[in-house]
């Protein structure tokens, strides 16, 4: 048997917080350094293996400017102040996430904090056994979070959380003021995006089936979360597809094809929107009735050291972090208004609510989503390929 020396496990550590060693392998290596001194078995793997996680949680999030603010923001002083490190992962999209999730072992093991996005993937995950239960006397700062945004996670889980809601944003229309009126915009609303006039500078997000149906169901008159005309969906997407200059794929492209003026119309992360603002760009946001709002949490899987998530969700509900963070990747955060002093660019964000109340917001029903997922994706993506 090889012998494992501290060094090597020193080694092997660093090599697991830089991604280079998976935690399947890094945990398989603690039990062979166990082995090595004589100390195999449940309590000394166990107490290694609680030592080392109590150095280090993985969060996995957006990338981007958005990962950005949580690093700068969140885990560095996270780290400053209790030494624990933050092991900060990427994803470009849910459910390419959820596949990784569901590939690691023991299931969801490799992964400890996600920041998801809407509550139909918080009931989804919860669906396939990955939740975990939040102890809340161990996150005072979740008092000052918005009711409105705990309420239907309370519902999924019965009662209990898996997750801190931590911001809030939409996904409405951005246009370019130059070549689109205000008043044009707000007398089209969501038909904005099938303007024939606009053929050849309209987008969309090319990965998210419920976007694109969510704003089909506003042009043709119908409920999102109660759609009864299947085929006038479909149609409108179809016809879309043929005014279309790109179907973009992550925010970086987003907020290229506006500021590079190679689209003038698009449905539109309202972050992203409220960032080409602030650099001076002419782009208007338009929230038409029935906008697709959404929040986005910080989900603790199951199997996660509960002592040390606890401590980093905390941590970032810091009304002087979540502020931070907020600022810095554009989206305001569940911190209620009432009850915690917000700062005038938080203020001026699409998606903030002064009230705290989010009366008006259209979610997304998750039983609604989720209950025809597979069908309706493998029906979007034939369209979007032109089938």
């Amino acid at each position: 048997m090889a012998i494992v020396t501290t060094d090597k496990l020193d080694r092997a550590y660093e090599a697991y917080k830089n991604g280079k060693l998976s935690r399947r392998r890094f945990l398989k290596y603690l039990g062979l350094a166990g082995a090595s001194i004589g100390l195999a078995g449940a309590p000394f793997a166990g107490a290694v293996r609680n030592a080392w996680a109590a150095k280090s949680i993985r969060f996995d999030g957006w990338g981007g400017s958005v990962s950005e603010a949580f690093r700068e923001n969140a885990f560095k002083p996270f780290t400053k102040a209790t030494g624990i490190e933050v092991i900060d992962g990427e994803f470009g999209d849910m459910n390419s996430f959820l596949t990784r999730v569901k590939a690691s072992f023991p299931p969801g093991g490799e992964f400890n904090i996600a920041h998801l996005s809407a509550v139909f993937d918080y009931a989804r995950y919860t669906d396939l056994g990955f939740s975990s239960v939040l102890d809340e006397s161990k996150i005072p700062n979740l008092a000052n979070v918005m009711k409105a945004m705990i309420k239907p996670l309370r519902e999924i889980t019965k009662g209990t959380l898996s997750a801190v809601p931590y911001d809030l944003g939409q996904t409405g229309i951005a246009y370019n003021t130059k070549h689109i009126s205000k008043e044009k915009a707000e007398k089209l609303g969501a038909s904005l995006l099938w303007d024939k006039s606009l053929k050849g500078k309209l987008g969309s997000w090319g990965g998210d089936f419920r976007t694109n149906m969510w704003y089909a169901a506003l042009h043709t008159g119908q409920s999102p979360n109660n759609m009864t005309d299947m085929k006038a969906i479909w149609e409108a997407l179809r016809e879309q597809r043929g005014l279309m200059k790109k179907y973009w794929a992550s925010g970086a492209e987003l907020m290229s094809l506006l500021a590079n003026e190679e689209i003038y119309a698009t449905v539109a992360w309202s972050g992203r929107v409220a960032a080409l603002q602030q650099e001076g760009h002419p782009i208007g946001y338009l929230s038409p009735k029935g906008t697709y709002s959404w929040m986005e949490y910080l989900y603790v899987l199951k199997g996660t050291d509960m002592e040390v998530a606890q401590k980093l969700l905390n941590f970032m509900l810091e009304p002087a972090a979540a502020i931070a963070v907020a600022e810095g990747q554009n989206y305001p955060p569940s911190l209620d208004p009432s009850k915690v002093k917000l700062t005038d660019k938080i203020k001026k964000m699409p998606a903030f609510d002064p009230t705290g109340k989010l009366e008006g917001y259209l979610f997304a029903n998750p039983a609604y989503w989720n209950s025809h997922q597979v069908e309706w994706t493998e029906k979007w993506d034939r369209i979007k390929a032109g089938s």
